[in-house]
């Protein structure tokens, strides 16, 4: 086929119909089935999930590693040894914790069913009681509690039926948690193996990074990437000191108030405290379960402190410690939280935090610096100083002043600096 032919044939506007009319017709099939393409995503990942939560348990074990192979083994000279023995010590921590958990909740988990089993009559007579009571006075006061009661009823019997009718959904839920504890051991494992060879893999992706940027986007991609990882190392360690202080503080609400059970109920909501929003309502839960076996009043109670407790902490304090720590001010997180949690549920708000900071430190050290620069080089091309003075240099990040013009200059202060060298 000639030259001048191609070109007749590539300038028909019949043929750029058609391509155009084919491609419409494949983005329409995309998104008919595009349920389809999603299952297939969730399969994808459905196999790979061990691989993904196991990067996800080392890269958050490998700062307490970090502690272990600097601080404690800094005096062992060979570096494979080292971190070897490190990683050892960050598993036998996890492990040693794990078990003093199971420990301490195991035992009086199986205290308080039995004890709900010998005193259940017990309950019900009080139950009984007190229903007798609310229906006399309520006749006295010529009130019906007919639906009341008939509503208690039916969601009894709906409940008691239901337990009845799903015994098979009861087994499948069942066969999928030892699925899930299975997925997770061969996680950790992976884990372990990601961490032995944190240094080769390091190593390859730095490699590829190279052969795929030039120096100066490797740099910055680099720069970026060391600077987020800060971020989300330090958002970790707030959320797990965050946990401690709420448990702390439930314990010695339950000490004052005379209740059993204080230390298993206050380690189950610092524990459940570290997951957003869900995870303060399960501790809530357990907690309040395990003394309503005891005694219903204490259960309430408890659930009007934790509903306090909860308010406080995510609207004073970990707005407070996180914005401290990250460098980011209270109302922006508390912004992150809420908009995340509204547009992205869980995981809007558990990426929240992380998300404010490093979309602070973008803003601050990127698009505001790029847009000063443009301008004091645009006013350099100009010939004109007046707006080289109120601008942060692209070269030497320092604030020049006009001397004639000190007073009313919108002088943009250099950020911050922390001990390591850092911007916030």
């Amino acid at each position: 086929m000639s030259g001048k032919t191609k070109k007749k044939i590539i300038g028909n506007r019949w043929l750029h119909l058609t391509l155009a009319l084919c491609a419409a017709v494949v983005v329409y099939l995309c998104l008919a089935h595009i349920d389809l393409f999603f299952k297939g995503l969730g399969g994808f990942f459905g196999f790979i999930s061990p691989v993904i939560i196991g990067i996800i348990i080392a890269y958050v074990l490998d700062p307490l590693a970090k502690i272990f192979e600097k601080y404690i083994l800094r005096g062992l000279k060979k570096e494979s040894t080292r971190r070897r023995l490190s990683v050892a010590l960050t598993v036998a921590a996890v492990l040693l914790f794990l078990v003093l958990l199971l420990v301490v909740l195991i035992p009086q988990l199986f205290s308080s069913i039995s004890y709900f089993v010998r005193h259940l009559d017990t309950y019900v007579e009080q139950l009984q009681n007190l229903v007798n009571d609310i229906a006399g006075k309520s006749a006295a006061k010529k009130i019906n509690i007919d639906r009341l009661t008939n509503a208690g009823s039916d969601l009894l019997s709906k409940i008691s039926s239901g337990i009845t009718g799903n015994v098979d959904d009861i087994v499948n839920t069942s066969l999928s948690v030892g699925t899930g504890l299975f997925n997770f051991i061969i996680s950790f494992i992976l884990a372990i193996y990601f961490l032995l060879d944190k240094k080769h893999l390091l190593a390859g992706c730095r490699r590829l990074m190279k052969a795929v940027l030039s120096d100066k986007s490797y740099k910055k991609t680099t720069d970026f990437l060391n600077r987020c990882n800060n971020i989300l190392i330090r958002y970790i360690a707030c959320d797990i000191f965050d946990g401690i202080i709420i448990g702390v503080i439930n314990f010695v609400f339950m000490c004052i108030a005379g209740y059993q059970y204080r230390g298993l109920i206050s380690i189950i909501v610092g524990v459940t405290n570290l997951a957003p929003t869900f995870g303060p309502i399960v501790g809530c839960a357990i907690g309040a379960f395990i003394l309503l076996l005891v005694n219903p009043w204490h259960a309430l109670v408890f659930i009007l402190f934790t509903i306090a407790l909860q308010t406080f902490d995510g609207y004073i304090f970990k707005p407070k410690l996180f914005g401290n720590t990250l460098g980011v001010s209270s109302i922006w997180i508390l912004i992150c939280i809420i908009v995340g949690g509204r547009m992205f549920g869980v995981w809007g708000i558990l990426l929240a935090i992380p998300f404010a900071a490093i979309f602070d430190f973008v803003y601050h050290e990127m698009i505001i610096t790029l847009i000063e620069s443009r301008k004091a080089k645009k006013a350099k091309e100009s010939g004109d100083d007046s707006g080289v003075g109120d601008t942060v240099r692209a070269d030497d990040q320092t604030s020049h002043i006009r001397p004639d013009d000190s007073a009313g200059t919108d002088s943009v202060k250099s950020l911050p600096v922390h001990p390591d060298g850092d911007n916030v």
